[in-house]
């Protein structure tokens, strides 16, 4: 998911105020009903490609203004500024986890997970949400957690505790995962499970909580976010929280992963193409396809369409926004060979498309 863990700017999803916020870092452990409930729609989720986005004016206008570095600048510096004194009114520790994280260990997992022979895609070497070394920084991995958590807050504007978003937003998600490979996989088990852009884990770990019998396997580009996931993970575990089965950590490019054909029963993206080109959407579905096991069933979970303005805030940080909001996912799904493409309104502000492997 993060993951629903990415962006910087992701907890923009929601401009109504959060009221009684009752903890700032709390996990639910969503347990899978027995019989998942039958998808709601095929197209619930779709996205209608909004007019503030390619080459429409408002878009041409906004990209202008992102252009002018000096702008750019002062408006990342201001907005930054804003966001953490928000989430830290709304009872999130940006601070102060941050730098935890920063005065940890971490620094060590770095080492023992990077591939150093790894060569970036162009695209992800852009900047991103506001850090000008993008996700390739001890800066970045240390804020993924409480910007996650602001974002959970602020799209759950109900939710009377961290926890109580925290669930919402998770098992909506993952129900909708279990539902579609239940529905068309034709009774096959969930043994193995990838999830691809996982940034810190978060993502990973709810995925494993929610399979405790599959083998799960995080994977993202980032060194740092990796570091910081295995990291959460062995205190997770040193806690007395092991897992049945655990998680592993890769270090790999999405679209060329470099794992075995077919050797999966879920690969899932969450957060993960927003951030991306078309060309590397693309990608990214290819390599999803070749992993998945005949049956198999991918999932993506993203952005839905925004209001204008929270549109307009978070494309000066996310060098990709039109791309994917230009982007007919479903297409391009069944283009590529998923069949059964189901796409779902999982919360107010996300959607979650699945499909299955041939």
């Amino acid at each position: 998911m993060e993951g629903l863990a990415r962006p910087f700017f992701s907890f923009l999803s929601s401009t109504t105020a959060v009221q009684s916020i009752r903890t700032a870092s709390v996990r639910v452990r969503a347990l899978p009903s027995p019989l998942p409930p039958p998808l709601q729609s095929n197209v619930e989720g779709d996205l209608d490609r909004p007019r503030y986005t390619g080459n429409d004016p408002l878009s041409r206008f906004v990209s202008s203004l992102i252009a002018i570095k000096p702008l750019f600048d002062v408006m990342k510096l201001v907005a930054r500024q804003v966001f953490i004194r928000t989430a830290e009114k709304n009872g999130v520790d940006w601070r102060g986890m941050a730098n935890e994280i920063l005065a940890s260990d971490v620094y060590v997992e770095k080492e023992l997970l990077e591939n150093k022979s790894l060569v970036y895609p162009d695209y992800y070497l852009k900047e991103f949400h506001a850090y000008e070394e993008g996700n390739l920084s001890w800066e970045a991995a240390s804020e993924v957690a409480p910007a996650t958590l602001s974002m959970m807050l602020r799209t759950t504007p109900t939710a009377k505790s961290a926890a109580e978003a925290t669930q919402v937003l998770r098992s909506a998600w993952l129900q909708a995962i279990s539902s579609h490979h239940q529905m068309y996989s034709g009774g096959q088990g969930v043994s193995s499970v990838l999830d691809i852009g996982c940034s810190i884990g978060d993502s990973t770990r709810e995925l494993a909580d929610w399979f405790p019998d599959a083998h799960v396997t995080g994977l993202d580009l980032s060194p740092y976010f990796l570091a910081v996931a295995q990291y959460m993970e062995k205190q997770r575990i040193s806690s007395g929280l092991g897992r049945r089965r655990p998680i592993s950590w890769v270090h790999a490019n999405g679209e060329c992963t470099g794992l075995p054909s077919s050797s999966f029963d879920v690969v899932s993206l969450a957060f993960v193409i927003h951030e991306c080109p078309q060309h590397a959407i693309r990608g990214l579905l290819k390599e999803a396809l070749r992993l998945l096991k005949p049956g198999g069933t991918v999932s993506l979970t993203d952005n839905s369409n925004l209001p204008p303005a929270i549109f307009t805030l978070m494309k000066s940080t996310e060098p990709w926004m039109d791309e994917y909001f230009t982007f007919d996912l479903e297409g391009e799904m069944e283009k590529i060979g998923f069949m059964n493409v189901n796409s779902i309104m999982t919360n107010p502000r996300h959607r979650t498309v699945t499909g299955t492997a041939p």
